[in-house]
């Protein structure tokens, strides 16, 4: 398995917290939250991971140079910002398996990764997307599925929102179907591709109710430094 990270994140809302650092890096408890990511890979059996990186991208590479415990690290360095989309298309360019799992560098969900890649499989999909079950979907927006997983909409974001199934930010990408689509250079994955191609092509969603964390607000990065110890003493 091959795995793009996106860990180009600026962490705006988290600059006090993570200043002169990409969002990915942010310490916790001493560690870099990347590496929490790459050590769930790592259980997964991962080999090779594509850092996808722009801003302050050199504390990334300095610190996790050519390898992570074995695990064959490369990067994608953005010039300037490609958004999610553009950012993961020159990233595949590394890559050379046919289906990429893709993460997003400030979130961790301790989904079973191989049922999810059994799944992706079982279905003959050609990109799926973990979803996480949540109390309001309101921060994130909410997604539909029916029964055989395959998405049917999407909701916006809704302060009122109640319980639901949000994108929790990982993905299985055919590399072939998603590099044949003519796009810009520049493009949000969530919004200029998943919500508009859903409508004509069978995107699925695996849903999930393990751990998630979403770091990108000051009140859950100081809510992962109390969980984290719990999670990995």
């Amino acid at each position: 398995m091959e795995a793009i990270i996106l860990a180009g994140g600026f962490g705006t809302r988290l600059r006090p917290a993570v200043a002169g650092l990409p969002k990915s890096m942010a310490d916790i408890n001493g560690r870099p939250f990347l590496e929490f990511i790459l050590d769930r890979l790592i259980v997964a059996g991962t080999e090779h991971v594509i850092l996808s990186v722009g801003y302050l991208h050199e504390a990334i590479m300095d610190h996790f140079k050519s390898a992570y415990k074995g695990i064959k690290i490369s990067y994608a360095v953005e010039t300037e910002p490609l958004g999610t989309g553009g950012g993961i298309r020159m990233a595949m360019k590394h890559a050379n398996s046919g289906d990429v799992l893709v993460l997003n560098g400030d979130t961790l969900f301790m989904l079973d990764l191989k049922a999810f890649s059994d799944f992706h499989t079982r279905s003959k999909s050609l990109f799926s997307l973990a979803l996480r079950q949540v109390e309001s979907t309101g921060r994130y927006g909410a997604v539909a599925i029916d029964k055989e997983g395959v998405i049917t909409g999407f909701a916006e974001k809704n302060e009122s929102a109640g319980p639901g199934l949000i994108n929790a930010g990982i993905y299985l990408i055919s590399r072939k179907y998603f590099t044949g689509y003519s796009l810009p250079e520049i493009f949000s994955l969530e919004k200029d591709f998943i919500e508009k191609v859903y409508r004509t092509d069978k995107l699925y969603g695996f849903p999930g109710s393990d751990y998630f964390i979403d770091i990108g607000i000051p009140e859950d990065y100081n809510r992962a430094q109390t969980e984290f110890r719990q999670l990995f003493k």
